[in-house]
């Protein structure tokens, strides 16, 4: 078996988390490529290919009318977590396009939320994968779970 040489986001993450606050740089670079991301002020705790975890902190700008977190803050953690996952696990002659989501909120989100998606490295073939989604309370309690749908093509031929 062949292991694949790190995607360009797999390796910025490398580099960059060496130093101090290393995660918290690459965090705001990857806010600083899709900007919207940059509302909730994530944070990727955990980058490895097919899997990462994004912390949301609770605080007043992502709080709903109930001061818990917004749900919708949550499936933007979420869609971070499986957009810089696929951006550091895809293979290289394939490209992803996210086509829907489906979620489920399971409980209130009255703490710091821990958003993970992860899946199998055999999953990446042309066609449909479904991306597992979880976010997680400061307990360990599931606040949010559903999954990703993605639609996985080949790159086209360059000229």
């Amino acid at each position: 078996m062949t292991t694949q040489k790190p995607t360009k986001v797999m390796a910025l993450y490398n580099r960059v988390t060496r130093f101090p606050f290393g995660n918290k740089i690459f965090s705001i670079m990857v806010a600083r490529m899709a900007p919207y991301f940059g509302t909730i002020k994530p944070l990727i705790t955990e980058l490895r290919p097919h899997r990462c975890e994004c912390l949301i902190k609770k605080r007043h700008a992502v709080h709903n009318h109930i001061k818990t977190v917004h749900v919708i803050a949550i499936c933007n953690g979420l869609e971070m977590a499986m957009g810089v996952m696929a951006e550091a696990s895809i293979p290289h002659h394939l490209r992803w396009i996210p086509k829907g989501m489906s979620l489920d909120y399971t409980a209130k989100a009255g703490s710091d939320i821990r958003c993970v998606a992860q899946v199998n490295p055999e999953q990446w073939v042309p066609g449909d994968l479904m991306v597992p989604v979880t976010a997680y309370d400061s307990e360990g309690v599931v606040v949010v779970k559903g999954e990703i749908k993605l639609w996985i093509s080949e790159k086209p031929a360059k000229h």
